[in-house]
């Protein structure tokens, strides 16, 4: 047999695999029949897709989140264009289907999407990674942006709210109850945005004391020593991803602000 035709025949098969459909609806605002844990173990948790990547030179790096946790920004839709090839979890994507693409939230996690200009909702699982655009925090199917009315618009003010974790194996639906009753213990790991630095620590208490709070953003000072001397640095903290900094960051509130990886 030839080599070649060989090797591909082994290529259609593995991605053939891949491609395996499993229809996942989510009508209410508790799936149906579907199993969703409210816990994450960050140390269990090996899903590949867990690993940082890179796209254009930024490197993403996913998040374990908890239940409840909360972020706003701005979703778009991604349709026709995408319909039938590979998400980045090797589902088919379906833009019928309610699933969603986000930079850094763990693949399977349940969200619910609020359209923050008619308070209409839905909810999704994450199974593709994106949208890789400032200030735009998910990507929703046709069917979910749908349903909070935004396909004409292409965009729209969100807040996405974690609801749980859709964990195969699982023989029992949690209640609604359950799922924010349910006790957290899970640590994430923290990025912050240096918003100033002083050679005098009256300017860093300024500062700290002027953005303390800031759209829910704590502010700490850390004290460094450098090669030019004592510096006071001042930092934005809170944010769950570096990404969710990076948007913070195109926003323009703080010229010349960067990340930095909390201690």
């Amino acid at each position: 047999m030839n080599k070649t035709f060989f090797f591909i025949g082994i290529v259609f098969f593995f991605f053939s695999g891949c491609s395996t459909k499993t229809k996942h609806s989510y009508p209410d605002y508790v799936p149906d029949g579907k199993k969703i844990d409210t816990q994450i173990n960050k140390e269990t948790y090996t899903h590949p897709t867990m690993r940082p990547y890179e796209i254009r030179g930024i490197t993403y790096h996913p998040t374990v989140v908890k239940v409840g946790d909360r972020f706003n920004g701005n979703a778009s839709w991604y349709g026709p264009d995408f319909h039938g090839k590979l998400t980045s979890n090797g589902e088919t994507y379906d833009m019928y289907d309610m699933t969603a693409a986000h930079k850094t939230l763990p693949m399977n996690t349940i969200v619910k999407v609020t359209n923050t200009k008619n308070s209409l909702s839905t909810v999704v699982r994450i199974n593709d990674r994106g949208p890789f655009v400032a200030t735009r925090i998910i990507d929703l199917s046709n069917s979910a942006a749908r349903k909070i009315d935004m396909l004409r618009e292409g965009t729209a003010p969100v807040v996405v709210e974690v609801l749980g974790f859709d964990q195969r194996g699982r023989k029992t639906i949690p209640t609604m109850q359950e799922l924010h009753d349910a006790p957290q213990d899970i640590s994430m790991e923290g990025f912050a945005i240096q918003i100033g630095a002083f050679t005098r620590v009256e300017g860093a208490l300024l500062t700290q004391k002027k953005y303390d709070n800031k759209d829910g953003y704590s502010t700490i000072i850390k004290d460094v020593e450098t090669n030019k001397g004592r510096l006071f640095r001042v930092w934005l903290k809170g944010f769950r991803s570096e990404q969710e900094a990076r948007d913070y960051i195109a926003l323009g509130h703080f010229v010349g602000s960067f990340v930095v990886k909390e201690d």
